[in-house]
């Protein structure tokens, strides 16, 4: 009896993995293998035009990695550029969702007219964005209407990465708040009921009820977006044509591992090991936040 049970349940198995199959030869093919061999080419210097070789190299792509000084520019600016917008993108999320489910008039409305932004490609935000900061864009036209002058928004580096962190918190806070927006409605009445016997206004009841009701989804909101910030590469490339200018202000890690990449001939290994070594600084910061948040305690 246990042999035929024994061989009932290897059977079981047999179909769960034939059904896994399909599953697992994608994520092995696009995910697992490219991960291995961009491990593999942080390793070595490659050259992959005119015939591949790779000459393996031990450790010198990480210590250049460590004595570069456009390595160290790309992340000190995106390490701004994720500080800045994490906050505020979360925030402004939950303000929205907070205020789309208070129940005002013309709701669904607003909640089509925020979402928008999402809707639309992050190449043609870029570009429309782009002709507003331009010098003769809508930014200065508003500007030389209240007689203000215009300004070189795009061209000035020290206003060029806010220029685009405006843009991002602007055109990503939408899709947060629509993650917001549906665990607000799970939250049960009966909670707030609770906090209004007990004499807690507007402000106590969401400080002290929907903020750490909202926890887990916060963790959650923090997490996509720190991922997502740290790998910041399309509306920098198009903003400064993919040099990451002016003066290097809107470089970026991923925007320099792409130039080392495909732009320099003879250093795919190098910007192997620089992007790895951007994979590990995401994963860290991604241990810290949840570690900061006790999100072990909440499940």
């Amino acid at each position: 009896m246990k042999k035929t049970r024994k061989k009932y349940t290897l059977y079981e198995i047999g179909q769960g993995y034939t059904f896994m199959l399909p599953a697992i030869f994608v994520l092995a093919v696009f995910i697992i293998a490219p991960i291995l061999y961009a491990i593999f080419l942080s390793f070595h210097k490659v050259e992959l035009l005119g015939g591949s070789s790779y000459d393996f190299r031990g450790i010198d792509n990480f210590v250049k990695l460590m004595e570069d000084e456009r390595a160290k520019i790309a992340l000190w600016n995106t390490i701004k550029y994720v500080v800045i917008v994490v906050p505020a993108q979360t925030l402004l999320a939950l303000v929205l969702a907070a205020t789309l489910n208070a129940g005002l008039k013309g709701e669904k409305f607003f909640r089509i007219v925020y979402f928008l932004p999402t809707l639309t490609s992050s190449a043609v935000l870029t570009l429309i964005f782009m002709w507003m900061y331009n010098q003769n864009g809508l930014i200065n036209k508003l500007l030389g209407m209240i007689g203000l002058p215009g300004y070189n928004w795009i061209g000035d580096p020290d206003v060029a990465l806010p220029a685009i962190m405006i843009m991002n918190i602007w055109s990503t806070a939408p899709f947060f708040m629509t993650i917001y927006l549906a665990a607000l409605q799970d939250i049960p009445d009966t909670v707030y009921e609770a906090a209004k016997i007990d004499g807690a206004n507007f402000w106590q009841k969401f400080w002290y009820v929907t903020v750490p009701q909202l926890k887990p989804v916060t963790s959650f909101v923090v997490i996509m977006g720190l991922i997502g910030t740290f790998q910041l590469f399309d509306q920098s490339y198009i903003f400064s044509k993919g040099s990451g200018g002016p003066n290097n202000s809107t470089l970026t890690v991923v925007l320099l591992v792409y130039q080392y990449a495909f732009k320099n001939l003879g250093t795919m290994g190098y910007a192997a090991a620089m992007a790895l070594g951007l994979a590990l600084v995401i994963l860290l910061a991604t241990l810290l936040q949840r570690k900061f948040s006790k999100e072990e305690n909440l499940y």
